[in-house]
């Protein structure tokens, strides 16, 4: 299945927020704490005029209970995309990608940006999840 660009959901708002992150990482370089990135992510968002949440708590009701264990998003901008920052050396795992997929599931949204600032070269994955049980 082939996906052409115009088919990509909020193209606009990624690209002004991968736009910001490369600015972070050309000033900051890699090796940082994710913190760090984190910090210098939302004052670029403020000067951006970029509506955003930051430290976004979740919670997993399971069978009508809400269980004890919170999960917490770094960002969520504009109501409508999750931003989960990091700082790995070696790359994504299939559990980051995982981390992704259940905050989607727990927010409702549809999209989650991934990025990572550990590596020379700044590497992101857009995950995106069309259908949710959860919500």
């Amino acid at each position: 299945m082939n996906i052409f660009m115009s088919d990509l959901i909020y193209k606009k708002e990624v690209f002004q927020i991968i736009g910001l992150c490369m600015e972070v990482h050309n000033n900051l370089g890699h090796g940082f704490k994710e913190i760090v990135y984190k910090d210098a992510l939302e004052m670029e968002f403020e000067n951006a005029d970029i509506i955003f949440d930051r430290e976004v708590l979740y919670t997993v009701n399971y069978k009508g209970i809400i269980l004890p264990h919170r999960f917490k998003a770094d960002f969520v901008i504009s109501d409508q995309i999750i931003f989960e920052v990091k700082a790995l050396s070696k790359g994504f795992s299939e559990e980051h990608i995982a981390q992704c997929i259940n905050y989607l599931k727990l927010s409702g949204n549809k999209l989650c940006l991934l990025v990572n600032f550990g590596e020379p070269r700044l590497n992101y994955k857009r995950i995106v999840l069309e259908n949710s049980r959860f919500k």
